[in-house]
């Protein structure tokens, strides 16, 4: 029997990809797995600190090193950053073995899920819900770009991860 695909989840921040995530690999009995954390973990310093010191083009270097790492996984659930989707090779490598879903939600709903985090270092300064919508339509064509697309800002998370649950395991 083949051994099951990665569920791998993208999606803006704040969409819901590492809470529902979470709760998508305790109800399945699989690992998983966050990129941000990990990237975190490796650097051995916060995204934030990442940026600030290094710059994004590096932060997005470790990001495709980690997307062709865990692209080769199986079975597992991956909550990927918001920006993993910039570079179209690190969503090749993640969908050899993995369902790509895109979570989504709106402005609103994203502003008020990321409010209080000071982990968002896109979102610093001035006018935050100004930034999400700014980020949004520079990245729609990506996000769009993935057919499996679930609007998660009018869903509670039981029920978003039984929707996910019941997609990930369909064949094919």
């Amino acid at each position: 029997m083949d051994t099951p695909r990665n569920l791998v989840l993208v999606g803006f921040m704040g969409a819901g990809k590492s809470a529902v995530g979470r709760r998508v690999a305790a109800l399945a009995g699989a690992a998983f797995l966050e990129m941000d954390a990990e990237l975190e973990r490796r650097a051995g310093k916060s995204i934030a600190r990442i940026f600030a010191e290094d710059g994004e083009p590096a932060f997005r270097d470790l990001e495709s090193q980690l997307a062709e790492e865990w692209g080769r996984k199986r079975g597992a659930v991956i909550s990927c950053g918001g920006g993993v989707v910039l570079r179209e090779a690190n969503l090749r490598a993640l969908e050899a073995n993995g369902l790509l879903v895109c979570l989504t939600a709106r402005p609103d709903v994203i502003l008020a899920r990321t409010a209080r985090s000071q982990k968002r270092p896109l979102l610093a300064g001035e006018d935050p819900e100004k930034k999400i919508r700014d980020l949004l339509a520079a990245r729609a064509p990506y996000y769009a770009a993935i057919p499996v697309q679930i609007d998660t800002s009018d869903l509670g998370p039981e029920e978003l991860a039984a929707q996910l649950l019941a997609r990930w395991k369909q064949p094919g």
